[in-house]
């Protein structure tokens, strides 16, 4: 029985991602990997309050129109192996995706993204990944700030994203593409 001898180096991108070690993101971006440690609690904690205000209404359409799959830290891949993020939320309209791929490579551009930003993440969040999303057609996009208390939104119009809306302090947040509730600050606990 022959045995198949183990590489030393991975020979893709997509190889040297998954080699990464537990604990750390990666993503590639215009033939370049990135990687960052797991994100810190006030992260977290955004991430988690936002899904939990839109899962009900969105997902399940329990007091809210549903039609959205929504899903923290998907593996997005707007071209396969090669070009891929990981945003900390996305959401797909149903009618677009009607079904959830069946391994964890999401190859269906989402509808909405939100970055929450780090002090580790900030400028790739925002000089790095939210031209690849305008550029590959997200329709969407949040960027939440837990630290500084803000929500900003964005709407891609003719590939160029247009603000709409930049929220802070204890008010609660109505906007789009999730504007048929109000959800909280996502920053506070």
């Amino acid at each position: 029985m022959s045995s198949m001898p183990s590489r030393s180096r991975p020979d893709t991108l997509y190889e040297a991602l998954e080699a990464l070690p537990e604990g750390v993101n990666g993503e590639i971006i215009a033939g370049q990997l990135y990687a960052f440690p797991r994100p810190a609690a006030r992260h977290g904690l955004a991430a988690s309050n936002i899904g939990g205000d839109l899962v009900n209404p969105f997902s399940r359409g329990r007091g809210g129109p549903g039609g959205w799959w929504n899903i923290v830290e998907p593996e997005v891949h707007f071209v396969r192996d090669v070009e891929l993020t990981v945003p900390d939320l996305a959401g797909w309209r149903r009618g677009r995706m009607p079904e959830l791929p069946d391994d964890h490579r999401f190859q269906v551009v989402p509808d909405w993204v939100c970055e929450i930003l780090s002090p580790s993440t900030a400028s790739h969040d925002r000089e790095t990944k939210m031209p690849l999303y305008a550029r590959h057609g997200v329709g969407h996009a949040w960027v939440v700030d837990p630290k500084a208390g803000r929500l900003e939104a964005f709407e891609l119009v003719d590939g160029t994203w247009r603000d709409i809306g930049v929220f802070e302090g204890d008010a609660s947040i109505r906007v789009a593409p999730f504007d048929a509730i109000e959800i909280d600050p996502p920053w506070k606990a």
